[in-house]
């Protein structure tokens, strides 16, 4: 049974109304039965946060820290309690969910090494000027469904480190792995330190309107990022948003074909596209196209669909019925369009939300395909010639979180991403986000950013003091 975690209390709340049914991606059948917060369980939620605040914000930052390690130390030795949550709710085989397991547990003990000491800005014979980082209160952090786990816990040990209380709320579609951590580390961390409330918008909203909660921490959409963020505008409360991407890959002509076309595609579809940062779009050099083309395409074809999950395959069905639904209708509004599908068109019956892999080959740089983000196993192949049009193409979206270059000239590389108009770019790599990299998005995908050490500054006031002799 999972419940919501209050004050280091399980509450199952009204089972006979109040729940929601998690369902499996892979075979469409249902799995748990998990409570629904309501609005009394968010005022308890508050209530014991604010009281845990006041004696966790003055706790040495190396208890703080020893905490954490603690934490990933429990997670790692209870891990098979949340494996089975984790891969059936999101629809991940045993590999994929153990390898979210072993990020989740890099985060924790990557922040269980950080701190923001106080800086000395400036300073001469009459005056000193320095910088010192206090905890901002408590956290509302609200998640998506894609990678439940890490993304959760990316959040909690950055608030947690930095002497803040906070307030998890995953998405309804995969909570059941969440509130798991969230039980699990009832047996290290003090009470009201960490809560977690599974809920649906209507508790989203709550809490972004919620006396008592200091900051939002959401991840998700940028039609919801924007709500999120209108409602906490009311309170001005303080907001990090991490919102979606249209990523695109840039292939340039020195490349070792074979080598890159196989690494794109496995980054592509790693957990079907559903990462926010996944390659969406791939504009590949001309002198090399039609090659790139026909390995990345046999890659592809290459990629297995396994229902049982067993088999060690990054290939994932789409998660929930919503996006199964976006992705149909690109799918439909490339067919009626006849745009090229080299692969995946034929193969339209598959178990549960399994999409079969698809490339369209070179639609219209306006097409929905193009400007979409859409978040599944679906992408666009086109060609670029020129530097500068390339460049352009990147860039003309109203989004821009991550993107990839592959060149053999790393020099020529670092010089083209410089230009990219997106807060992370990779470099002869697929998209593979770390703990120690600052991880924001420019434009409409996001407002500030998190984890690195500068993410610390998101779950901490700083203050100067100015200092005369």
């Amino acid at each position: 049974m999972l419940y919501n975690i209050i004050n280091s209390e399980k509450r199952a709340g009204a089972f006979t109304s109040s729940t929601i049914t998690v369902t499996s991606p892979r075979t469409n059948e249902p799995l748990w039965k998990v409570p629904l917060a309501n609005e009394k369980d968010l005022s308890d939620a508050v209530q014991a946060a604010r009281a845990a605040f006041e004696s966790w914000k003055v706790l040495a930052i190396d208890k703080r820290q020893n905490y954490l390690l603690k934490l990933a130390d429990e997670l790692d030795q209870r891990r098979h309690e949340i494996h089975g949550f984790l891969a059936g709710e999101t629809g991940k085989s045993n590999l994929l969910a153990n390898i979210e397991i072993d990020d989740s547990l890099k985060f924790l003990r990557f922040n269980a090494s950080q701190s923001l000491p106080d800086e000395v800005n400036y300073e001469d014979d009459k005056i000193k000027i320095l910088s010192t980082h206090h905890p901002i209160g408590v956290v509302g952090a609200i998640c998506p469904w894609n990678f439940p786990l890490v993304l959760a816990i990316g959040k909690i040990a950055a608030a947690l480190v930095m002497g803040n209380c906070i307030i998890v709320k995953p998405s309804p579609f995969t909570p059941c792995s969440t509130l798991k951590f969230a039980e699990i580390a009832m047996s290290v961390l003090p009470s009201g330190v960490l809560q977690a409330l599974n809920g649906d918008n209507y508790i989203g909203r709550l809490i972004t309107i919620y006396p008592g909660i200091d900051k939002i921490s959401f991840t998700g959409s940028t039609a919801t990022g924007k709500k999120v963020a209108t409602s906490a505008a009311e309170h001005l409360k303080r907001t990090t948003l991490e919102l979606g991407g249209n990523d695109a890959s840039v292939i340039c002509s020195d490349v070792d074909v074979e080598s890159v076309a196989s690494q794109v595609a496995a980054g592509a579809f790693f957990h079907s596209g559903q990462m926010c940062v996944a390659t969406k779009r791939i504009y590949v050099h001309e002198d090399i196209f039609d090659r790139f083309r026909n390995i990345f395409v046999e890659k592809v074809k290459s990629i297995k669909i396994d229902p049982s999950g067993e088999q060690p395959t990054m290939f994932s069905p789409v998660q929930n019925e919503l996006q199964y639904g976006i992705i149909q209708e690109l799918i439909a509004d490339c067919e009626n369009h006849k745009y090229t599908l080299l692969c995946g068109e034929n193969e339209k019956s598959q178990p549960g939300l399994f999409i079969a892999p698809i490339v369209v080959d070179q639609p219209p740089e306006n097409s929905k395909i193009v400007q979409m983000e859409q978040f599944g196993p679906i992408i666009p192949l086109m060609k670029w010639r020129t530097e500068d049009e390339m460049i352009a193409r990147v860039n003309g979206t109203d989004t821009g979180l991550g993107a990839c270059i592959w060149a053999k000239d790393v020099s020529t590389a670092e010089r083209i991403a410089r230009k990219f108009e997106v807060g992370t770019v990779w470099i002869n790599s697929v998209e593979i986000p770390n703990p120690h990299g600052y991880f924001s998005g420019w434009k409409q995908s996001g407002i500030g950013g998190e984890w690195g050490k500068q993410g610390l500054l998101s779950y901490s006031h700083t203050q100067t003091i100015q200092l005369y002799k």
